[in-house]
């Protein structure tokens, strides 16, 4: 009995002192209101919305690390908050360069989240701002410039290496896109972009299907990706280890490992639809193909699965998402979501191969050591189906019969990476009944298959929460007793919202209880 109640105790006690510490700040904030005044109303004018201990990066044979080297380090119950950066920090001069916007008042912002408790900043690094304009071309002043006031205000870097655009997902004008070079080669060739079966591209980020293919001005995507981290490192060594203490690489859309499935940012697609299948690229298309061949089916390797509805349709009437011959339970079904989802697999192991291999010097070490990440997409809509559709066209082949995360999973397992998780804010209670949502179950089940693969977890939400039960609900996540400790929480992202009063006295007291050990 004791032992069933144990869970409930603790979370009591905490609930209790993140109660008491709330009260005991609330004083310390109103002497310093006319200093949050002073953040909403410099550099945070206008109202955007949310996109959605030590560290090392493992060695290669992470996977054979005893699970009581994890547990031990598990003790340690301080999160450290990162938050990150706006999603408009950056912007134009006249000759279409970026710089930084609002710079003091940005430098007065980080020292109120440093005196807040905040551990981190986290920081894209755009592909299409550091190799803009040429091939080889790195400009990381801006960077510099950045990092450095990052460090002067006391604060560490979790830096996510970013290889996809935000043009369609940013709410405002502007927005950074691939590089100005890979986009003329995209003039010419939309085939460098995913493509849906209507033969629209997106140009969010550069299909797998050239990963391999030397035809980025005579490199392959996997070696534009290596030669900018190589040339990041190389830059940021000194660094490395000690401001910068997370490196995340980006693997897809919105830095996910994914398909472009749901574009909501180009009106394609609408919360809560299913998505479409994104491989009608003709590089892709070849490997099908190919796939098809070997299979000795070459009559499935013509096009994918053209009874999956469309991007807003439900899965209700679709016949490949529901229980029938021509189904994801058929032969063809299991064969096509193989392929699908097992190139998003390799895509994202050839990557991390790459980043573990530039990286691993940094884990001989430890004071000086840094956590690889990936991120992993949040399609919590649709989860309590039995074909779980608006993750397959996603890319991950999950569904009531079939763990999908676990392969993934051992791609990270295997590289030493981090699994950066989303939906921490969450509960299924706040989501719509109707499209049969389970954002708790998809952390549940990531928790999971990372306790099961010996992975670290990092953690992020994916909408805005600032009230009280929002932030208790995140705290609660990073210490559930079932699963492993998360390592660190960034949180997105930093905005006017945070500094606003009421907002302001829900996350100082949350950040100081996520550092401080229990």
């Amino acid at each position: 009995m004791a032992c069933k109640c144990g869970g409930y105790y603790y979370t009591l006690n905490a609930k209790a002192s993140f109660d008491r510490d709330l009260t005991k700040t609330r004083k310390f904030l109103l002497r310093n209101v006319s200093v949050i005044r002073m953040f909403t109303s410099g550099f945070f004018r206008s109202k955007w919305r949310s996109i959605a201990g030590k560290r090392r990066i493992l060695s290669m044979d992470a996977r054979e690390k005893s699970r009581s080297t994890i547990l031990e380090s598990s003790k340690d119950k301080r999160v450290p908050i990162f938050v990150m950066m706006p999603v408009d920090i950056f912007t134009l001069d006249a000759s279409g360069c970026p710089r930084i916007r609002k710079l003091k008042a940005l430098t007065v912002s980080l020292k109120a989240l440093k005196l807040a408790g905040v551990h981190g900043i986290g920081v894209e690094v755009w592909w299409g701002i550091v190799e803009r304009f040429s091939p080889f071309d790195y400009d990381w002043s801006l960077y510099e410039e950045l990092f450095k006031l990052v460090s002067d205000s006391g604060l560490k870097l979790h830096v996510a290496l970013s290889f996809h655009s935000n043009i369609h997902s940013s709410n405002r004008k502007g927005g950074v896109s691939l590089p100005l070079w890979i986009l003329e080669i995209g003039d010419v060739n939309k085939d460098i972009y995913y493509r849906d079966q209507h033969g629209f591209s997106n140009n969010d980020y550069l299909t797998l299907g050239v990963d391999h293919i030397p035809m980025l001005s005579g490199r392959t995507a996997l070696q534009c990706y290596e030669d900018f981290m190589l040339s990041f490192v190389n830059k940021f060594e000194s660094f490395i280890g000690s401001v910068i203490e997370e490196v995340s690489i980006g693997l897809g859309p919105s830095g996910e490992l994914r398909y472009p499935a749901h574009p909501f940012g180009d009106g394609r697609w609408k919360f809560p639809g299913i998505g479409e299948f994104q491989c009608y690229d003709k590089y892709m298309m070849e490997d099908l193909k190919m796939a098809a061949c070997r299979e000795g089916k070459p009559q499935w390797g013509d096009k994918g699965p053209q009874n999956a509805g469309c991007y807003n349709s439900v899965p209700s009437g679709v016949p490949f998402f529901e229980e029938g011959k021509e189904s994801f339970l058929s032969d063809y079904g299991r064969f096509f979501l193989e392929w699908y989802s097992g190139r998003l697999i390799c895509h994202a192991d050839a990557i991390l191969a790459k980043a573990a291999k530039i990286l691993k010097k940094y884990q001989e070490n430890e004071q000086t050591s840094v956590m690889l990440a990936a991120k992993i997409g949040g399609i919590y809509w649709w989860y309590q189906t039995l074909s779980h559709p608006a993750e397959l066209t996603a890319g991950y082949y999950n569904t009531a019969l079939r763990d999908g995360y676990d392969p993934v999973v051992s791609v990270l397992s295997r590289h030493g990476a981090a699994l950066h998780i989303p939906c921490l804010e969450m509960v299924d209670s706040e989501t719509p009944p109707t499209y049969l949502c389970s954002p708790e179950g998809l952390l549940k089940q990531m928790q999971s298959v990372s306790k099961k693969r010996i992975v670290n977890l990092i953690g992020r939400n994916t909408t805005e929460r600032l009230d009280k039960t929002g932030l208790w609900k995140i705290r609660s996540n990073c210490y559930n007793p079932q699963a492993e400790v998360v390592r660190s929480f960034t949180y997105f992202r930093m905005n006017d919202s945070i500094f606003r009063v009421e907002n302001w006295n829900n996350f100082v007291p949350f950040v100081r209880m996520m550092s401080t050990d229990l």
